[in-house]
């Protein structure tokens, strides 16, 4: 059998082969077709190469991708790759190469910037699944603690903590097959990310005589690694919220050619340490240094110091210092200092598939071949990064709920904040073992803490996760259909405790009175067509920029410095924000007076002429966009960050969204035709085709589009 491509009403593919590696191929082929400058953008990210094209803006996340070797990672891991998973990622990067040039053709994009493909390595794909993940468990969020600890004292390190700013997260849900309308279970839910224009989700099936099996893929990776269905088998993901990656202090000394770093035992250590040149369209180049200790890569340096963090530097005359000086045999002593500058101070990056070499790729073709829940959890047995909760089930009747992915065993100091390289005790000490349980009742997982909790230090907030357990025990009769009513549940639980404080208040205003009256009535649904849902988020908008101006985090005000790829997790305004239901209730701030300062919100808003304005008007969809189109037109949502209908804005900063579910999907075991999915915008990346946006009305409301998997009903498409 030739390969053969089908569509359906949406653009979908349907991919037929006659083997494993020519679907391979043919993925990688339809992909380029498709998705081109996606593909092209994505590959240039993961390299460092960015800015080539996009300008100045881009060069922070170059220069990032290069100090933290995502493409020298990515090649290791590909080398490490046993044969027969090399042979089908070259066979899926072998289509990408087949298929570029007329995808290409097909984007005007490419001739607006000028930008040329290049053929693929063999490892890119892998680059592109370290780059889209890299950031995704927020190690960030570190030089953020690490401030908070040093202004408002160590016992205060987690006042922030939550589901932040920069972190990715998702509901998910199974449903066992005594409480469905079919006697199978059901796995539904959505992985909540940034918005991208094109989508960083891709609807595909994929079938040869070894397997038939539809999901969401990620362009530029072959198979389906996060949410899948084989017919007889399905499983989905979501954020573990565990963490797995550390911050090492580093001091370093120069002398000519030599960079050292000091180690753990005393002595100095060799730095691989090389410069490299990103281009940058419409500016001069950027000369970067690359730095690697014996921990990992330098991701922060002396030349863009985070206050509190690196840049001083120390001189490394006895006495002076805190290191260890006591002598190593074969090593040089941490006093050796004669012909070196003075130290300076930086930050390395340890994180697992640069440690490995493994980003756990071999299981993507294990997942397709899977045909049972004990097939899925081998395939996820060998599963890296990122670390997932995962649901499965089929239609035996077996399910499973389980933790996946390489975490590390070192002290929880590691996990709080920064932590010194010349300190043996931080060390990493071999892999945790991931947990697992039975499914009773129905299994959530929402971010929150549960079957992860061993494994991370900030979790989302109960209240997507108790809200959907709580939809979920209002009916032992359950359908694919009836999914779109947990998807699209708007309901704020976060909203209480601000709302309680505003009760207490008295001798206000009576126009403060009345819009405080207004809110208590309200029934705490962020609807699109709500005004109450908007006053509210006016009203928390104010309490947040009052809190945030308090004198009790002043020393938590500074803008942030250092390298601007991390500055989302080190602004105050948005870390107020999103921590501010715990910021109303703890006694870590005596000083914080927030009667006062709800109070003055309140007083403030309502001493305007208030707006007549719905949710829905000043909560619209903001995709990112390499190259941003300023006629674009985005619908208002619903939703907000702790409903289940996730769509993310930075409270205090913008309502406008930028962060939602990627795409929404429902698996049937009893019947994979009558499965559901969706994405935020198309099938097709390609501005001008029919469908790159034609499913976003139906996303926006929460609607599902429906699974084909009969062939006669799909369109085949010619050579």
């Amino acid at each position: 059998m030739s390969t053969e491509v089908y569509r359906d009403a949406w653009g979908i593919p349907h991919l037929r082969a006659s083997d494993a590696r020519e679907l391979a191929f043919a993925q990688g082929r339809v992909t380029a077709h498709d998705r081109a400058w996606q593909l092209e953008v994505e590959r240039r990210r993961a390299q460092g190469t960015t800015a080539a094209f996009l300008g100045a803006e881009a060069v922070a996340w170059d220069r990032f991708a290069r100090r933290s070797r995502l493409d020298d990672t990515a090649r290791r891991c590909f080398e490490a790759l046993d044969p027969e998973t090399a042979a089908w990622v070259r066979s899926y990067v072998d289509g990408v190469n087949a298929g570029m040039p007329q995808g290409a053709a097909r984007d005007p994009r490419f001739a607006e910037t000028g930008l040329r493909t290049e053929p693929w390595e063999p490892w890119v794909p892998l680059g592109i699944w370290l780059s889209t993940h890299i950031l995704f468990a927020g190690f960030p969020t570190k030089l953020w603690r690490e401030r908070v600890a040093r202004a408002l004292g160590p016992e205060a390190t987690t006042l922030f903590a939550t589901d932040g700013p920069g972190t990715s997260g998702s509901n998910g849900w199974l449903v066992p097959g005594d409480r469905t309308t079919t006697g199978a279970a059901i796995i539904a839910g959505d992985p909540h990310r940034f918005i991208e224009d094109p989508g960083v989700y891709q609807q595909i099936r994929l079938s040869c005589p070894e397997y038939d099996v539809l999901g969401l893929a990620v362009p530029g990776v072959p198979g389906l690694a996060h949410f899948g269905h084989t017919g007889t088998a399905a499983w989905a993901i979501t954020n573990a919220m565990a963490d797995y990656q550390d911050l090492y202090r580093e001091r370093l000394r120069r002398t000519g050619t030599l960079v050292e770093a000091l180690g753990p035992d005393g002595r100095w250590e060799s730095v691989q340490h090389h410069t490299e040149t990103i281009e940058v369209a419409g500016a001069d180049p950027v000369t970067v240094e690359v730095l690697e200790t014996p921990r990992g890569p330098v991701v922060i340096g002396a030349d863009e110091p985070v206050e509190g963090v690196t840049g001083a530097s120390v001189t490394t005359t006895a006495g002076t210092t805190d290191f260890n000086t006591e002598d190593s045999e074969g090593g040089k002593d941490a006093e050796d200092t004669e012909g070196f500058e003075d130290t300076e101070e930086a930050v390395a990056l340890r994180y697992p598939p640069r440690v490995r070499n493994d980003l756990g790729f071999a299981a993507l073709p294990a997942l397709l071949r899977a045909r049972t829940v004990a097939d899925i959890d081998r395939a996820f047995d060998g599963w890296a990064e990122p670390v997932n909760v995962v649901h499965a089930a089929d239609t035996e009747g077996g399910l499973l709920h389980r933790v996946a992915g390489a975490v590390p065993l070192r002290p929880r100091a590691n996990s709080l904040r920064l932590v010194p390289a010349w300190e043996p005790e931080h060390a990493w000490q071999g892999w945790a073992e991931t947990p697992s349980e039975p499914v009773q009742g129905f299994a959530v997982m929402a971010n929150a803490r549960g079957i992860a909790s061993p494994l991370g230090v900030e979790f989302a907030p109960p209240h997507r996760a108790n809200r959907i357990r709580d939809l979920l025990t209002g009916s032992a009769d359950w359908s694919g259909k009836d999914m779109a009513s947990i998807h699209t549940d708007t309901h704020l639980a976060s909203a209480a405790p601000l709302l309680a404080l505003a009760k207490e208040l008295t001798y206000l205003s009576p126009e403060a009175e009345a819009l405080r009256d207004r809110l208590l009535t309200w029934n705490h649904h962020m609807a699109a067509d709500s005004s109450e849902a908007a006053l509210f988020a006016s009203l928390r908008t104010n309490v947040i920029r009052r809190i945030a101006a308090d004198p009790s985090l002043a020393a938590l005000s500074a803008l942030p410095t250092g390298p601007e790829v991390f500055h989302p997790w080190l602004y105050l305004v948005p870390r107020v924000g999103y921590a501010l239901e715990g910021l109303l209730a703890t006694d870590l701030l005596p000083d914080l007076d927030r009667p006062a300062h709800v109070r003055a919100a309140l007083e403030e808003l309502a001493a305007s002429p208030l707006p007549d304005t719905t949710w829905g008007e000043v909560h619209v969809l903001t995709p990112w966009q390499a190259l941003p189109d300023p006629e674009a037109t985005w619908p208002g949502l619903a939703g907000d960050h702790d409903c289940v209908l996730a769509t993310s804005s930075v409270p205090g900063v913008t309502d406008r969204t930028a962060r939602g579910p990627a795409a929404r999907y429902v698996w049937d075991l009893a019947r994979r035709e009558d499965s559901l999915w969706a994405v935020p915008l198309g099938a097709d990346g390609v501005p001008a085709g029919p469908h790159h946006r034609d499913q976003l009305p139906l996303w926006a409301q929460g609607e599902l589009v429906p699974v084909v998997t009969d062939w006669t009903r799909l369109t085949k498409e010619s050579e």
